[in-house]
């Protein structure tokens, strides 16, 4: 599919309750209003295709974006392209997708540290929200890789803007909940931290908790490390009731007929 039947297909799926509702979120135009049902769908179905996300990016359309996101590839993405997107990135939802791009390609660890150091709000969610993708899905990424972020975390969250400062809230979780080992220092940060406030517009999203998240997502993850446990030994049958002055007549078994 090349770039003009992918926008026509776009327009044709977005709708203007969607397109309202993704405006509140923060969503800038112009855009289509497409689930994301029907863009992860429309991932699927495309494929990897890096030469279609660039021009889908290059469109400026948020929803070509974010499907952009997700046909890139990310062993095909380079520095510049990656900062590039990042810059753009207006929009908490587009900035999670680029993140989760970047965090499955060989740039994750070196954007990582260059964004989260960016005072522009945008680069360092971008940032932040690697980070939590490698906490989360990157189990050969070494614990020691994000223990150095916690202190970082605990001194610039609450002067951190708005939707950084939710990054890093989120980073902070993902941290604690990825390793036991993780998750002592991260609770320690996250109290001393206490509430951290989002402006999340006009919409019902509220800003998760972090002490209760780790302890919930720790206490999750021992409970699936625990051992079956060893099935009880089967009860001893019980003597057999006195029959009954009048017992049950056993059926009489049908006779199997003989070729």
């Amino acid at each position: 599919m090349d770039v003009a039947a992918a926008l026509a297909a776009l327009k044709a799926a977005g709708t203007a309750q969607n397109r309202k509702i993704y405006t509140r979120h923060g969503a800038p135009a112009p855009l289509f209003g497409v689930s994301f049902a029907v863009l992860r769908g429309m991932g699927k179905q495309l494929g990897i295709d890096h030469a279609l996300a660039r021009e889908l990016w290059a469109s400026g359309n948020t929803d070509a974006r974010c499907l952009a996101t997700l046909v890139g590839d990310p062993t095909r993405l380079d520095a510049d392209v990656a900062d590039a997107w990042a810059t753009a990135t207006r929009y908490h939802v587009l900035a999670d997708l680029v993140a989760e791009l970047v965090s499955r390609s060989p740039l994750a660890i070196d954007r990582m540290s260059q964004w989260v150091a960016s005072t522009d709000e945008w680069v360092a969610r971008c940032g932040w929200a690697v980070m939590s993708q490698l906490a989360t899905k990157q189990p050969d990424v070494p614990d020691a890789a994000f223990t150095p972020y916690l202190t970082i975390i605990e001194r610039r969250i609450h002067d951190a803007p708005n939707r950084a400062r939710e990054a890093m809230n989120g980073a902070l979780i993902a941290i604690g909940s990825r390793s036991a080992e993780l998750a002592a220092p991260a609770l320690a940060a996250a109290r001393r931290i206490g509430p951290v406030e989002v402006d999340h517009g006009e919409t019902g999203c509220q800003t998760f908790e972090a002490v209760s998240d780790i302890q919930k997502a720790r206490a999750h993850a021992e409970g699936k490390a625990k051992p079956a446990a060893k099935a009880k030994p089967a009860a001893k049958a019980k003597p057999a009731a006195k029959a009954k002055a009048k017992a049950t007549p056993t059926p009489t078994p049908t006779p199997t007929r003989r070729r």
